[in-house]
């Protein structure tokens, strides 16, 4: 098979570069992490027709090439060819023609490193708006490289790049050309002497490996003699990075000056900039904002309530047809309560997931997602956030799973681990059957003001107090965690735009591939671990249950679904889970909880909601009540201690709403975790800390209200 080449596409941040990546794609993409890193790739297959076949990876967004953030340094690394196996022949850097002067820092520096490169202008088509033309032709002679003009929105300007990346865009490598800046404050005899180092690197390139040798996988003798040669010189790192940019964006001002021209003076009030007027104003803009949070927050309950219930439905059409065609057998339950139920613990998250992103990615395209960061950003800086961590945390009241995967956009590492560490404390979508039957169970129906229903406050109540616990850990964690990385708020407002329909509908189904092959895999295992625990138990046991109920199945046919409710209970009491939960009962007694409850902390570990469904099997016989025609919440709240006592009063219902509020009970989420930070240490505290807090909440509560 035939060696294509490996493209890169560069360029600052919403210049473009998404967009060309996939007019240049299509569809032929596929997405993973960047080797060692948790920053997202997207690599595809070219379908222009002359650079059919070609590989392109859309490398992470850089202002510069002196990184702070880690999808920067990615970048920057592909650029150094350090560590790597990517191998690109060409790189593509995207440059907003809009904002061309900042943009070109970013491009001269690229091209001094000597590689071979295509710059793809855009944007045009807003300069056209502002009266300003960009002389393509005097830039390219300007720059030394081939300069090409395109918009991915329409694929203006594809054709054109085709032709280069099949012909001359190739031969760069190979083609001299004159540095930006020739002259660096560095000896000549130290540049020398790091070019014999590391053969091969343009004078730039030597400029770079005195910054950040430490970076690069350089041999111990290479490492040895650049210190040496720091020192011997007095290199003074700071200086120089200070001395580049500034020499460049001096020159950059004289090369804009000849190859832009101004026809006519940009109205003042553009549309932009009349939104901005309300979207940003200190009172119309939050509230401008919660609107839009509150929308697309419901959106996610209505929209997803549906495809939710289908999948539900399904996958119970399919288990109750599997079961009733494969004979009663310990793998006819695996594959039925395990395999089969496991997936559609998976697979039901998938419309949340797919209309939550496809929603952030509506608000990203039309520019309006930047200004929701930059209202919320002084807030959220006094708890240890930013502002982008507001849309992972409201997101997190519909689920935590894609919620947790939105932080990506964070490019600070402790902000980011802040917020993922606090975003599942919000109530997601999963706690409301909980609420919804606890609620019911211990808070009286009353009204005040003739409006306000004491149940809803409740509901309210729960919400809010995960809010702020989730602020004040925050704030905890950000004394605690010993993560030097200093946190600049950089944030461009860009231009309101018309969503690009094809780019949200990829994103979506990319997201929910994620999450399917990803966190997918680590949900099924710990699904099948859990069905394994509550299915198996001590034999002898078992036996005798069994035996009892075939003896009474006889003596009483009549009775053959309470009996057989009565086995299953009693099997799940027994069980290895059933035994778990008789021995942390001394544990969980302090919170006013029994055994029972506690078989159901276990299992509701899969997924919160399973809480209602181990209730319903537990309680499935009810003493004195006709099990055909009463109800859960009927059977629960006739539940009796063995004392005589009611299970649930009204300090157990609060104490374990209060825990569900609090508790880590969500084994997706810290797949999710797990994925997102490349290491189990994260999960784990998250795990403890949530566990600790709720213990000690719920049991607050208990007394409070005994």
């Amino acid at each position: 098979m035939p060696i294509h080449p490996h493209i890169g596409l560069l360029g600052n941040p919403n210049s473009g570069k998404t967009s060309l990546f996939n007019a240049l794609t299509g569809l032929n993409q596929k997405v993973g992490n960047f080797p060692g890193v948790t920053v997202e790739k997207k690599t595809g297959i070219c379908v222009l027709p002359l650079s059919k076949g070609y590989r392109v990876t859309d490398l992470p967004g850089s202002y510069s090439l002196y990184p702070r953030r880690e999808d920067e340094w990615v970048s920057y690394r592909a650029l150094m060819d350090t560590g790597g196996a990517e191998g690109f022949d060409l790189y593509i850097v995207v440059t907003d023609a809009s904002n061309l002067s900042r943009n070109l820092l970013y491009v001269t520096q690229v091209a001094d490193l000597g590689k071979p490169i295509i710059v793809a202008l855009t944007m045009i088509d807003i300069c056209k708006t502002r009266g300003v033309e960009v002389d393509i032709e005097a830039l390219s002679d300007e720059l030394g490289v081939p300069v090409v003009g395109i918009n991915p929105r329409n694929k203006t300007g594809l054709g054109q790049l085709d032709q280069m990346l099949a012909s001359h865009g190739m031969e760069q490598g190979r083609i001299e050309r004159k540095a930006f800046l020739s002259q660096y404050p560095v000896p000549e005899e130290a540049m020398a002497g790091m070019m014999r180092i590391i053969p091969g690197i343009t004078a730039y390139g030597a400029i770079h490996h005195f910054i950040h040798h430490d970076q690069f996988s350089l041999t111990e003798s290479q490492q040895d003699s650049i210190e040496k040669m720091e020192k011997e010189h007095g290199i003074n790192h700071t200086g120089v990075q200070g001395w580049d940019v500034k020499e460049r964006y001096a020159r950059i001002r004289s090369v804009v000056g000849r190859v832009v021209q101004q026809r006519k003076i940009a109205e003042d009030k553009s549309w932009t900039k009349r939104l901005d007027t309300v979207f940003l104003h200190r009172f119309w803009g939050v509230w401008v904002m919660l609107a839009v949070l509150f929308l697309m927050f419901q959106a996610v309950f209505w929209l997803a309530e549906f495809p939710m219930t289908l999948i539900e439905g399904g996958f119970a059409w399919v288990s109750e047809w599997v079961s009733g065609i494969l004979p009663d057998h310990w793998t006819s339950r695996l594959l039925v309560d395990g395999v089969i139920a496991g997936l559609g613990g998976i697979l039901v998250f998938i419309p949340q997931i797919m209309i939550l992103f496809g929603m952030i990615t509506f608000f990203e395209d039309t520019g309006y997602m930047a200004r929701i960061s930059y209202l919320t950003d002084r807030f959220m800086r006094k708890v240890g956030l930013n502002g982008k961590s507001v849309m992972p945390m409201i997101s997190g009241f519909a689920c935590a799973v894609p919620a947790i995967m939105s932080a990506r956009n964070i490019e600070n590492r402790k902000e980011r681990l802040l917020t993922i560490l606090t975003t599942p404390l919000m109530s997601c979508s999963a706690r409301i059957p909980v609420y919804t039957i606890l609620i019911s169970l211990v808070i009286p129906k009353k009204t005040y003001l003739g409006f306000l229903s004491l149940q809803g406050l409740v509901m309210l109540g729960l919400y809010v107090l995960g809010f702020v616990i989730a602020l004040a850990f925050s704030a905890l964690f950000h004394l605690l965690i010993r993560i030097q990385e200093k946190s600049y708020f950089m944030l461009e407002l860009p231009l309101y735009r018309q969503p690009r329909w094809n780019n949200i509908v990829m994103t979506m189904f990319q997201k929910a591939k994620i999450f399917v092959f990803d966190a997918g895999k680590v949900i099924m295992v710990i699904s099948l671990i859990l069905w394994a625990l509550s299915s198996f138990g001590p034999s002898e046991e078992r036996r005798i249950i069994e035996e009892e109920y075939v003896k009474n199945s006889k003596l009483y046919p009549e009775r053959s679904i309470a009996l057989d409710n009565e086995k299953n209970a009693r099997l799940l009491e027994h069980s290895w889970a059933g035994m778990l939960g008789k021995s942390i009962e001394p544990l969980i007694a302090p919170l006013g909880f029994d055994w029972k409850i506690g078989i159901a902390l276990v299992t509701s570990f899969a997924a919160r909601e399973v809480f209602v469904g181990t209730m319903a099997t537990l309680y499935s016989v009810g003493e004195g009540v006709d099990e055909h025609s009463s109800t859960l919440r009927d059977k629960m709240q006739s539940a009796v201690r063995s004392d005589g006592s009611p299970v649930y009063t009204l300090a157990t219902g609060i104490s374990l709403m209060v825990f569900y509020v609090l508790a880590m009970q969500c084994m997706s989420t810290l797949a999710v975790v797990k994925k997102e930070t490349g290491t189990w240490k994260w999960p784990i505290l998250q795990f403890v800390y949530m566990t600790v807090i709720a213990y000690l909440f719920s049991m607050g509560a208990y007394y409070i209200f005994s």
